[in-house]
C-alpha cells in the first residue's frame, strides 16, 4: 500500500502572503489544523499550524483592542511564522515509510509531492490510524487469534491451510517482531471455531488467545 492510496488529495494551501487572520479563518471553516504554504505553483515552500496561528496572537491582545489586535494580524503574513524546512513524503512511497517518517519525527502530517515536487496531497495521523483499523479487520466481524511462533517459512501458509480446513476465510493477517519470535494476528470469519483450535494442537505456531 502507497501513500498514494490513502493521502487526502483535496488540499487546502495558502501564499506566504495569506494574512494570519485568513490563514485562522481557512482552518476553522474546514476543520483542519494545518496549512501546506505554496509559491503559487504547486511548489510547497513552507507549512503553518494552528498552533503556529495562534502563538502570534497573545503578544498583542494585552495592549490593543479587538479591533486594533484584528488590523494588526492582518499585517502578519502565514511567512512570517511558518515552518520553512517542511519535512515531505512522496506520492510513491510505501504507506509505512511515511507512518515512520512521522514517529521519528514526531509530527502529525506531511505534504505529499509528486516526482516533479509538485504539491498533490497531504496524509495525516488520522489517515494511517484508520488504514490501521481496515488492515486489522476492526470493522468487520470474525475471531481474532493470536499466534506466537519462530522466524521461519511456511508458518503463515500453515495457518491458513487450517483456516481453510476449517471453513474459515481470513479477513486480515499481520506479523509483529516479540524478541526473537514472532506475534501473528489473524481475523477469520465463517469458520468452525472448534474444528481449527482442535487442528492446531500440532501446528508449529502456537495459539496464546482468541477473541470473539
Amino acid at each position: 500500500m502507497l501513500v498514494s492510496d490513502v493521502m487526502t488529495t483535496r488540499v487546502i494551501s495558502i501564499t506566504p502572503d495569506t494574512s494570519v487572520n485568513e490563514a485562522m479563518r481557512i482552518l476553522k471553516e474546514n476543520k483542519i489544523r494545518r496549512l501546506p504554504v505554496t509559491d503559487g505553483h504547486g511548489n510547497i515552500i513552507g507549512i503553518v499550524t494552528e498552533k503556529d496561528l495562534k502563538s502570534a496572537m497573545p503578544s498583542m491582545a494585552t495592549t490593543l483592542d479587538i479591533w486594533e489586535i484584528h488590523a494588526a494580524l492582518e499585517k502578519i503574513k502565514v511567512e512570517e511564522i511558518m515552518t520553512k524546512n517542511v519535512i515531505t513524503v512522496r506520492d510513491n512511497e510505501p504507506l509505512e515509510g511515511a507512518a515512520k517518517i512521522m514517529a521519528e519525527k514526531k509530527i502529525g502530517a506531511l505534504p505529499v509531492l509528486d516526482e516533479d515536487n509538485h504539491l498533490v496531497g497531504i496524509i495525516t495521523e488520522s489517515d494511517i490510524f484508520r488504514t490501521f483499523v481496515k488492515m486489522l479487520g476492526a470493522n468487520r466481524d470474525g475471531i481474532r487469534y493470536t499466534f506466537l511462533s519462530s522466524d521461519r517459512p511456511g508458518v503463515i501458509s500453515e495457518l491458513a491451510q487450517r483456516v481453510k480446513s476449517a471453513g474459515g476465510n481470513i479477513i486480515a493477517i499481520s506479523s509483529f517482531p516479540q524478541d526473537d519470535k514472532y506475534l501473528i494476528v489473524i481475523k477469520v470469519a465463517g469458520l468452525d471455531h472448534d474444528k481449527f483450535v482442535e487442528s492446531l494442537r500440532d501446528c508449529t505456531a502456537k495459539l496464546l488467545y482468541f477473541h470473539k
